[in-house]
């Protein structure tokens, strides 16, 4: 009961300090098939805001990718990574071949569970998409059957940008994208741009488009 009623206190409260609108531009939501979500980053809501404007079916089938060292630090924040959020724990530390996070990801992901992942590696503080790292590239080459699908979150930094400890509600955008795949003998460099303009082209439809209001469960 504790775990049912912190998750969704958690949604409805991402949802309120977000003001997210939902737009699905290019795909829908669905629970029947595995999904990576890129999202550009800049606030450390932006994991639980795109979890929160998933539909239920879908939302339950989507785990979160984060650093273990952040997630396990103190009670509260492993509580809600373990209970509640279902986070898969990755270790940023002494990675080698045979401590690779993405080994743990795709074992932990199996043929069930969706994520969510940041590709920049890092929150941005101006609100430039950077460039993608490599982790991404190496996570479709070994499933390519995986839909990656781009999100851009608009507003987020400014809600709780990077250093402060406290958000500030107002209103805020999340862009669900059209889907993309890994394709063969795609180089990582070749592959890495083409995933990061996904989510750049979702920002500029942003910035040409007025702001409307769209309901998601």
């Amino acid at each position: 009961m504790l775990v049912w009623l912190s998750k969704n206190a958690l949604i409805l409260l991402a949802k309120f300090i977000s003001g997210a609108s939902i737009r699905w531009k290019g795909c829908m939501p669905e629970a029947s098939c595995q999904r990576v979500y890129i999202a550009n980053h800049t606030s450390h809501l932006d994991g639980i805001v795109i979890w929160a404007a998933l539909p239920h079916e879908v939302r339950e089938k989507t785990r979160l990718v984060a650093a273990q060292d952040y997630w396990e630090g103190g009670p509260i924040r492993r509580f809600l990574a373990k209970k509640v959020f279902n986070v898969i724990l990755v270790n940023r530390e002494n990675v080698s071949i045979r401590n690779n996070p993405l080994y743990h990801m795709l074992e932990e992901m199996g043929d069930k569970y969706s994520i969510i992942i940041f590709p920049e590696g890092g929150r941005s503080t101006s609100g430039v998409i950077g460039e993608f790292k490599s982790g991404v590239y190496y996570l479709v080459k070994k499933r390519p059957e995986l839909e990656l699908i781009p999100v851009y979150l608009d507003n987020m930094n400014r809600i709780l940008p990077k250093g402060f400890l406290l958000p500030a509600p107002m209103l805020s955008r999340v862009i669900f994208g059209a889907p993309l795949w890994y394709e063969k003998n795609e180089s990582k460099d070749a592959f890495l741009r083409r995933a990061r303009e996904s989510v750049v082209q979702l920002k500029e439809f942003h910035d040409e488009k007025p702001r409307t209001k769209v309901h998601n469960e």
